[in-house]
């Protein structure tokens, strides 16, 4: 039975083989849109019986070719072997590493006939975004099948910019482990290479730091929530609200992260929004009086005191561990929405701007992040900050990170610092992104898919020279009303995939309409991810 089962299964493979001119070709709708695609004639099937090469035996090569396989077996029931060799013979799909090749980084060359696929690249990054683009076209369903259908192609692919990020808050509201691996799944199959995970707010303390337990114990918990909008509250609940990473958690995240090609910037916000430290130790703060993690949404009058000697002994110490656990370039120190009141009456910190010959609690202010910069030096890693951060001319090294508008990072950039630009209009995915009416909370405004879409990341009228220092862009999830894995989804996509073709696609080559079209594709692979998304720009489409 087995035998004659296994003869009639052969028969349909090799019939379907010999008629590919009948079997449909798929159609090619890549997000994000590649640099160049030069359609092909003809079909090549990926069979049970098709080799997986990779050009060397490493354990990056192995990775990648486990994406791959862990795809193909997942969603269609086709296993395929993985060997070593880089000769790319008929029936094979070769992922090869050539150094010799004229591509940058992040490039990748994907060629599709009827015999064979091929994917080439400079560096294990480029091989790795290869496979997502041909992972995007295999059909969307996941089925049982005999065979994958690809169409004859060849993709030649590079991005526009070198930092393609999305943020996300677990300090507002904590996010399990598993969905931050999903989180970084999605992010991989858009093509993104940097998740800013901010860690630390008023709200909450989100990550173990083995020297000052408190964090933890007290700073990662909120005893209560406002209900509804900050601005028309329907009142408290009372459910304590909290969770945090341990340090074998982060290790883990990482170690997830790295093997997706994605660099994790952790982040905590200096010297305001620091409710939750100093709730866990009330010495950091200008008046010593217990604190509490905050309960409501905004901006606080308590913050870090600079004029303690102690603050600054702490911070050290707790960015010292993070730098052990996250070995990205950067570490993210905030800086956004400090407010100085409680320094104009301290002692301690009018005591500080009298030893240091400071005018002012501004000036008091860039004394802080000018030793934090230090400080982050010292351990081997640079700033990344909001521009509110970047008003010091002393501090010309870290990336400056522009969310009020896109005029601080245009100042930055003409003072060639590094820019990632991250505009709240464009980029705040805690906005509606249609009719209120018919959308679960948010912060307020209108962000659309269209607007995302629209946006570009180096200002009309920035000049050239200044336009060199835009390293990409960033969309931020702030979860202050997203209670849930599921909340963050649906504010994340489909403008995710928006802001993907933003930073990795060619400026003159982006059309809204057609990356319309092109969406209807991606959504079908949500559904069968198990995405939860907005389906408002979608409603009148049809394919």
């Amino acid at each position: 039975m087995n035998f004659l089962r296994i003869v009639i299964t052969a028969g349909i493979v090799s019939l379907l083989l010999s008629c590919k001119e009948q079997i449909p070709r798929p159609v090619v709708r890549i997000i994000p849109l590649p640099s160049e695609v030069i359609d092909q004639e003809g079909i090549l099937a990926i069979l049970p019986s098709t080799k997986i090469e990779i050009s060397a035996e490493t354990d990056q090569l192995r990775r990648i070719a486990a994406v791959l396989t862990s795809h193909t077996t997942k969603y269609y029931g086709i296993d395929n072997m993985v060997v070593v060799s880089g000769n790319g013979v008929e029936g094979t799909l070769l992922l090869k590493l050539d150094e010799n090749l004229k591509l940058g980084k992040e490039d990748y060359h994907l060629v599709i006939t009827s015999e064979k696929a091929v994917i080439e690249a400079t560096s294990p990054n480029g091989l790795f975004y290869g496979v997502q683009t041909l992972i995007q076209l295999m059909p969307p369903f996941p089925k049982q099948l005999a065979q994958i259908i690809l169409p004859a192609v060849e993709i030649k692919d590079a991005p526009r910019f070198s930092w393609r990020g999305l943020q996300l808050d677990v300090s507002r509201h904590f996010m399990p482990k598993p969905f931050i691996m999903k989180y970084i799944d999605y992010m991989a199959m858009h093509k993104f290479n940097t998740l800013h995970l901010h860690l630390a707010d008023d709200q909450g303390w989100r990550i173990e730091i083995k020297k000052y337990p408190l964090l933890t114990e007290v700073g990662a918990v909120r005893k209560k929530t406002i209900i509804g909008h900050l601005n028309n509250p329907a009142g408290i609940d009372t459910i304590a609200s909290g969770g945090f990473y341990s340090q074998n958690d982060i290790r883990e995240i990482v170690s997830y992260a790295s093997d997706r090609f994605i660099t994790i910037i952790p982040g905590i916000e200096m010297p305001g929004h620091a409710l939750a430290a100093l709730a866990s130790y009330p010495e950091l703060g200008c008046t010593g009086v217990p604190y509490e993690v905050a309960t409501r949404w905004g901006i606080f009058s308590d913050v870090y005191c600079p004029g303690k000697d102690g603050t600054f002994t702490f911070l050290k110490d707790v960015l010292s561990e993070m730098a052990q656990l996250f070995p990205g370039r950067y570490i993210h120190i905030g800086g956004a929405e400090c407010s100085e009141t409680r320094w104009e009456k301290c002692p301690a910190c009018q005591q500080r701007i009298k030893k240091d010959s400071l005018n002012s609690t501004h000036d008091l202010y860039k004394y802080f992040v000018r030793r934090i910069s230090n400080t982050l030096d010292s351990l081997g890693k640079e700033r990344v900050g909001w521009d509110d951060s970047a008003q010091d001319t002393l501090l010309m090294k870290g990336i400056v990170m522009a969310w009020h508008g896109e005029e601080g990072g245009m100042a930055a950039a003409e003072l060639k610092l590094q820019t990632v630009m991250s505009p709240a209009k464009y980029c705040n995915f805690d906005q509606y992104q249609a009719d209120p009416k018919g959308e679960p909370l948010a912060v307020g405004g209108l962000l659309t898919l269209e607007q995302v879409y629209n946006y570009d990341p180096i200002p009309k009228d920035l000049s050239r020279q200044a336009s060199k220092y835009i390293i990409g862009a960033q969309a931020n999830l702030w979860t202050q009303y997203m209670k849930s894995p599921e909340y963050v989804e649906y504010m994340t996509y489909p403008r995710a995939a928006a802001l993907a073709e933003v930073v990795w696609s060619q400026k003159a080559s982006r059309n809204y309409p057609w990356f319309k079209k092109r969406m209807v594709e991606l959504l079908k692979r949500y559904d069968a991810e198990g995405i939860r998304y907005c389906k408002a720009a979608f409603k009148q489409q049809t394919d």
